[in-house]
């Protein structure tokens, strides 16, 4: 087993995974952050769902050893300033999802937040058959999938919102 180095969340983190170890089993088992779920396990479900480099990826169906010397976001790299517990350090996604009851048993619910968190960062100004498209691929066992769609565009809203308000920065002699 060799060492792997990997930034993990904005931290670096190392380990020596077994070769054939998947990531997701990496980021649970050696990193301790369980908030990445494994539900089928051939990537269909989405459940598994981190950011890798910005894009969305199932860390079911890649070796941890493919990761090194890249960028991770899990599930618990999203709490602004990692904050923990409570809906109060929540994210905008996070928090509208919250807002508009998107989830019931939560098993599905970090990979619909990741891959919406990837999805947003990419179209900000999505809209509801867009968003509906690039969730398609995450599976919830418990809802009519309506109130995810409408937490994602809840967020994209919110988000536009937030950007029309920023003032434009101004450069003093």
């Amino acid at each position: 087993m060799a060492d792997i180095t990997l930034r993990v969340n904005g931290t670096t983190r190392t380990g020596s995974p077994e070769a054939r170890k998947t990531l997701a089993d990496f980021l649970r088992d050696d990193l301790n952050l369980t908030g990445t779920h494994v539900g089928c396990e051939h990537g269909v479900c989405g459940a598994c769902t981190v950011i890798l480099d910005g894009r969305a990826v199932r860390s079911c169906l890649m070796l941890a050893v493919q990761a090194a010397g890249r960028e991770v976001t899990t599930i618990e790299g999203l709490a602004p300033d990692g904050e923990h517990g409570g809906h109060e350090g929540l994210g905008t996604l996070q928090q509208a999802m919250w807002d508009s009851h998107s989830f019931q048993c939560g098993f599905c619910t970090p990979g619909f937040v990741m891959q919406a968190t990837a999805f947003l960062g990419d179209h900000p100004d999505a809209d509801e058959q867009q968003i509906r498209e690039a969730l398609s691929g995450n599976i919830c066992r418990c809802t009519g999938y309506q109130s995810i769609i409408d937490g994602v565009l809840l967020a994209a809203q919110r988000n536009r919102t937030l950007r029309n308000r920023e003032p434009l920065s101004e450069e003093r002699p």
